[in-house]
């Protein structure tokens, strides 16, 4: 931008948009990029690319809280996406794909009885074994995952009746999930219930496990986890109607993380079936549990005093006996975003939403209704169709009616890349194991001179300009690395990396770096509406680095604050230049940090482009971790023009860089949050991964 760069409006309330895959963040300390968060396994190539292509959004969900995570070599939990989509209606099949080698999708479709009864099915890494709707049942019988294996989703299930008549049952260990020693699962929206032994098993240093949204009913025993000296458990239980069951609800022994949230216990008068204690912090476990609904329980919270348990904004209904808290345990923000639901709404919110759903596992690659998307591959060692990003993009045909994926294989790729208006549909994808792999780089800047006379303009400078409607980027970095140091004598230092221009623009599990104007999320004019959701991403730089016209969503991601050239720490993280009754930049959900000092940077300033008095630019942010390094009176003017005439405004924010509300620090009103929730940004576009 060539510049040296609140009135919050009511609207009705809307559910909140929820997409694709969810987040894995860095713990809110972690600087840049450390720790990756690549959106595909280390085996993904561009098969993988083309399959997931056309793959329903349930094929290729991942997963939230802990089994988001990178550890132990994995990135997050995202099952057998990178595969084939099958289905069973037989236990030989199921068995079949479960324990296979390769990845997989494995859509139940039926019910299936186990034989004999009580048989676990050994399943191996990189699996989704999801239900087609409410028909998905297994019968007798379950799965377990044993050590080492990993990257395991299981989803939409019934598992259920393996029950041998002993409430109690200490002979028959016949579980619906039972992990000893695995990592990254993630166990969503099923139905466990009436088992010989527990429901769940979470033993022998098992690690990286999100239970989310699953009902849990009618069994002495529903959720173990433990069984070992050592203390290395990480674990995220949420959203789950834990109900008419005795003991372990759950019982967590020796847990390095547990973060228990949003759940509902219930146990319902009049029946035979009597809760002896909910929630249970054992050994060394460090727990903190939140916002859940605690109805008739006996002794609903306890813990050992080896212990730690921290527990807030709970409701306790008709419950009897301990009640306990005590202990320093840690902050879950820190490892990752989440957003609690209000305590009392819990019940209803469990009811309607908690077990399997109609809408997962129904609708199979094959019968998306679209065609199947076309891929060609970029490779720079001559291994592909093309050797540059740009190539495969010319090659793409003019008005294409379909999606056509580009898959560029790791490497560096040092070249400007241009997507323009007539070629819409686009994917530019990497095909590697991490979003580092896959770089598309270039270092002009506004005042870099051009070939044929004259220089680029912020605009011109841009590595990826996209000027094509309903484009996707995703598991790539895109940088500009201008040299601010050794160009000081060139006038126009702005250098951006990423350019949009256009409507629909999904950029997903991507790296944008830079300095000054980094990531430009413009339209196509000013009268036309532009979209950009960014979600699991990174975006670095430290002047303007967020600007533009588009109504953006930064969901979900990273903001890294970078020093300037100089060594100095000075910045603005959003200029919004946002025209009047139009949405602007929405930060939700996210995370802003970086190696700088402590009110150092600007949440933003308004960008009146060309002195436009018309213009009304927002930013909001909302639900984020805020560093230090935001400043105490976070906006700033720009131009002559004051930001309180326009619209800047936080809510919900935490962290060290967070305030409360001030005539220099606008608040939104519940009420007026409620209008400015993600799907209030996007209308009637929903991002799919395709």
């Amino acid at each position: 931008m060539t510049e040296t760069r609140n009135r919050p409006r009511h609207r009705r309330s809307r559910t909140a948009l929820a997409v694709g895959v969810p987040l894995a963040l860095t713990a809110a300390g972690t600087l840049a990029y450390g720790t990756d968060l690549g959106l595909f396994g280390a085996d993904a190539q561009q098969k993988a690319s083309a399959a997931t292509a056309a793959a329903p959004a349930w094929a290729t969900a991942a997963a939230d809280g802990f089994a988001s995570l990178n550890s132990r070599g994995q990135n997050g939990t995202y099952g057998g996406r990178d595969g084939q989509i099958v289905t069973v209606k037989t236990q030989a099949d199921l068995e079949k794909y479960a324990t296979a080698a390769e990845p997989y999708v494995i859509v139940v479709a039926g019910t299936i009885n186990m034989n004999p009864v009580g048989k676990e099915i050994k399943v191996q890494s990189d699996k989704t074994i999801v239900g087609s709707g409410t028909s998905g049942h297994i019968v007798g019988g379950g799965f377990f995952l044993g050590s080492g294996v990993h990257n395991v989703i299981i989803r939409n299930l019934t598992i259920r009746d393996a029950y041998q008549g002993v409430w109690n049952d200490k002979d028959h260990d016949f579980d619906a999930v039972q992990m000893d020693g695995a990592h990254h699962v993630w166990i969503d929206h099923n139905d466990l219930r009436h088992m010989a032994d527990g429901l769940i098993d979470v033993r022998k240093d098992s690690t990286n496990v999100t239970v989310s949204w699953n009902r849990l009913s009618n069994d002495n025993k529903a959720f173990g986890i433990g069984w070992t000296d050592n203390v290395v458990t990480d674990i995220t239980i949420h959203h789950n109607w834990i109900r008419e069951t005795e003991q372990r609800n759950p019982s967590t022994d020796n847990a390095a993380h547990a973060h228990l949230y949003n759940n509902f216990l219930e146990d319902v008068a009049g029946t035979d079936i009597k809760s002896s204690y909910g929630n249970y912090s054992r050994g060394k476990t460090k727990m903190v549990l939140e916002n859940s609904y605690f109805q008739g329980i006996n002794n609903p919270v306890i813990k050992d005093g080896t212990a730690t348990l921290v527990q807030r904004g709970s409701v306790f209904s008709g419950t009897s006996g301990r009640n306990e808290s005590g202990g320093t345990a840690f902050d879950p923000k820190a490892y990752y975003s989440y957003t609690l639901d209000a305590a009392a709404n819990v019940p209803s919110l469990l009811k309607s939403g908690a077990g399997p759903r109609s809408s997962i596992g129904t609708t199979t690659a094959a019968a998306v209704g679209t065609k199947a998307a076309t891929t060609l591959t970029v490779a720079k060692d001559g291994n592909g169709q093309y050797t540059s990003v740009q190539a495969a993009v010319n090659a793409v045909p003019a008005n294409n009616a379909s999606r056509v994926v580009i898959a560029v294989k790791p490497g560096t790729y040092r070249e400007v890349v241009k997507v323009p208006a007539n070629k819409p549909h686009v994917t530019i994808q990497g095909t590697g194991g991490s979003r580092k792999d896959t770089v598309i780089v270039y270092n002009n800047a506004s005042g870099t001179p051009k070939p044929g006379g004259g220089t680029y303009g912020t605009g011109g400078s841009a590595t990826v300009a996209v000027e094509a409607d309903d484009f996707q980027a995703r598991n790539l970095t895109i940088n500009n690395d201008f040299d601010e140091k050794a160009n000081q004598n060139l006038s126009g230092h702005q250098a951006v990396a990423l350019r949009t221009a256009a409507d629909k623009v999904f950029l997903d599990g991507v790296i944008v770096g830079g300095d000054q104007d980094t990531l430009l999320v413009d339209t196509a004019s000013k009268d036309k509406l532009g979209r950009v959701y960014m979600k699991n991403s990174y975006v670095i730089g430290n002047v303007d680095f967020i600007f533009g016209r588009a109504t953006a969503v930064i969901d979900r991601s990273v903001i890294t604050l970078k020093k300037r050239w100089d060594g100095t720490s000075a910045g603005y993280v959003t200029a919004p230049s946002t025209a009047a009754n139009r949405k602007g930049i929405l930060i939700a959900n996210s995370t802003v940090n970086g190696d700088v000092s402590d009110r150092s940077f600007f949440l933003g300033r308004n960008w009146h482009a060309g002195g436009d008095a018309t213009l009304d630019p927002q930013t909001t942010v909302r639900n984020t971790t805020l560093s230090a390094a935001i400043k105490t009176t976070p906006w700033s003017d720009m131009g002559g023009f004051s930001w309180k005439d326009d619209r800047f405004a936080e809510y919900k924010n935490t962290g060290a860089g967070a305030g409360s509300a001030s005539s220099d620090r606008p608040q939104l009103t519940d009420a007026q949050a409620g209008g400015q929730e993600v799907a209030d940004w996007l209308g009637d576009w929903t991002p799919t991964a395709s």
